[in-house]
């Protein structure tokens, strides 16, 4: 299943690793708990090329480039970026790479190059090989039998049913979570996978699969208690014990808003000299590697990418 609980949420510095995930961008960043200051340079000049090219800027162009991205992320004007600020620029910056990349992965997979990218398409970039489903039927390989979903989801995002998927369809279908018609659909499917008795409902049972208990241990594992934790205090929102399908959305299509909050507090608590919870200019310049190291520039990335500092955004 491409969008599972677990899947890492892509996203702009997921982009730039993309499309990969929340889950997995937390992994990258802090590995055994603690913060790796590379991984930051990387999310905000991409990846070491980048960092290259940043190096090679000369001091004036990086300080005008970094202002104009600053000048951005102050939507009010007032010389301070706030942790709102900051967040709402990193989501949008994880937003705009991760279409960026579904822009790269479409031209790759139009193989015949007529701008849509047909069911056949998408399997042979995938698995050499055009893969054939009986409806009735499971395939033997776990692996392939799981492509299935794909397929469904591929139906879904195909709008018009033509031959293939536009442009537009193959973001829906690749980023479900950024397109409303894609909502319901995979709410549904998520329920169908976990929802075992059938109540339109996944319980903590059903939310953690496979798990059984161990009646010789003392205690659950470590997993299972942060699973418990974010089901309880993440999920359940009602606090009646099951996810209904609105609470279902936001774990098996996680977002990026809080890695991107994690981030803008990071940043103040970092360089906020004066303690005022927000970032000027001023600070910022004062310690520029730490703001080119984090999501908040896409480690460096936007100092590249005219999208992100010319007036015009």
């Amino acid at each position: 299943m491409r969008l599972g609980p677990r899947t890492a949420a892509l996203g702009l510095l997921l982009l730039c690793a993309a499309a990969a995930g929340a889950g997995k961008a937390e992994e990258l960043h802090y590995p055994l708990g603690e913060r790796r200051s590379d991984y930051d340079r990387e999310a905000l000049l991409g990846v070491q090329e980048d960092v290259d090219e940043y190096v090679k800027l000369g001091h004036e162009e990086q300080q005008k480039r970094l202002q104009a991205i600053i000048k951005k992320i102050d939507l009010d004007s007032d010389g301070f970026l706030t942790e709102s600020e900051l967040s709402s620029w990193i989501q949008m910056s994880f937003k705009h790479y991760a279409m960026q990349e579904a822009k790269q992965q479409f031209v790759e997979y139009d193989k015949n190059s007529d701008d849509t990218v047909t069911w056949d398409e998408y399997n042979i970039q995938m698995y050499d090989r055009v893969i054939d489903f009986d409806e009735n039927t499971a395939l033997d390989d776990a692996e392939e039998e799981s492509f299935r979903k794909d397929k469904k989801r591929f139906e879904k995002a195909n709008q018009d049913s033509g031959p293939g998927l536009s442009l537009e369809e193959f973001i829906a279908f690749e980023h479900p979570e950024e397109v409303d018609y894609m909502t319901e659909f995979v709410i549904q499917e998520a329920l169908e996978e976990h929802d075992k008795n059938g109540d339109g409902f996944v319980s903590l049972e059903e939310f953690l699969g496979d798990y059984r208990w161990d009646p010789t241990a003392n205690e659950d594992p470590e997993w299972i208690l942060v699973e418990k934790d974010r089901f309880v205090n993440d999920y359940d929102k009602d606090n009646d014990g099951r996810l209904d399908p609105q609470e279902l959305l936001p774990w098996v299509v996680p977002n990026n808003q809080g890695i991107a909050q994690e981030e803008a507090l990071h940043l103040i608590d970092e360089m906020d000299l004066n303690g005022d919870k927000k970032l000027s200019e001023e600070e910022i310049l004062e310690n520029p590697d730490l703001f080119l190291t984090s999501e908040a520039t896409d480690y460096g990335r936007q100092l590249h990418d005219d999208y992100f500092y010319h007036d015009e955004l």
